[in-house]
């Protein structure tokens, strides 16, 4: 999922990793505190911060369902303990969804973009595709990153199944652009 204004590819973002009822979700937050991810999931489906799981490197660990990480640029350890999380959730839970706030932070913190690509591709989708899980990957496109954002994203969807970009926001309504939904490319309006 891309987009250029974080406030809206927050909110988009949360509106698809919120679990559902019967559902847990694992949040890698790369720039906001688990208190303050869960405020955003709860913001878009009530009681959804208490079905979530955040790992994030910003604030206390508040209870068993936030851990906090020292460095974002650890792909190792931030692999280890995803994976950990997504087991201990799938323990407990029918099914869950999973997604990463911000990817490009990610991207901004480490020295070579292809160690992005091998934790997303060893750690986050492999979870994901074991564990029949839904999963979004976040990227703001406004971000200054050393490398050139284009070429990440085409990066990126060789391992992705489907792509949504946030073309335009006003108030609730959302212009969104899917791909690989349907055979064929289209654009939507939503409300959140």
């Amino acid at each position: 999922m891309t987009g250029g204004d974080t406030d809206t590819l927050k909110r988009v973002f949360a509106s698809l990793v919120a679990a559902e009822d019967d559902e847990y979700s694992v949040v890698l937050a790369t720039n906001s505190g688990g208190r303050a991810f869960r405020q955003t999931l709860d913001s878009v489906k009530r009681g959804a911060g208490q079905n979530a799981a955040i790992l994030t490197c910003e604030g206390p660990a508040r209870g068993d369902d936030v851990t906090v990480i020292d460095e974002l640029s650890d792909l190792t350890t931030l692999g280890m303990e995803f994976s950990n999380l997504i087991s201990q959730v799938n323990q407990t839970s029918d099914g869950f969804r999973s997604g990463i706030f911000l990817c490009s932070t990610l991207v901004g913190e480490v020295e070579d973009t292809r160690s992005v690509y091998r934790f997303l591709n060893t750690t986050f989708l492999t979870d994901l595709r074991r564990n029949d899980g839904l999963g979004v990957c976040a990227v703001d496109t406004s971000a200054s990153l050393d490398t050139d954002i284009d070429s990440m994203l085409t990066g990126l969807e060789t391992s992705m199944s489907a792509r949504i970009d946030i073309e335009s926001s006003d108030g609730d309504d959302v212009e969104l652009t899917l791909s690989g939904f349907g055979p064929t490319e289209k654009t939507v309006t939503a409300r959140l």
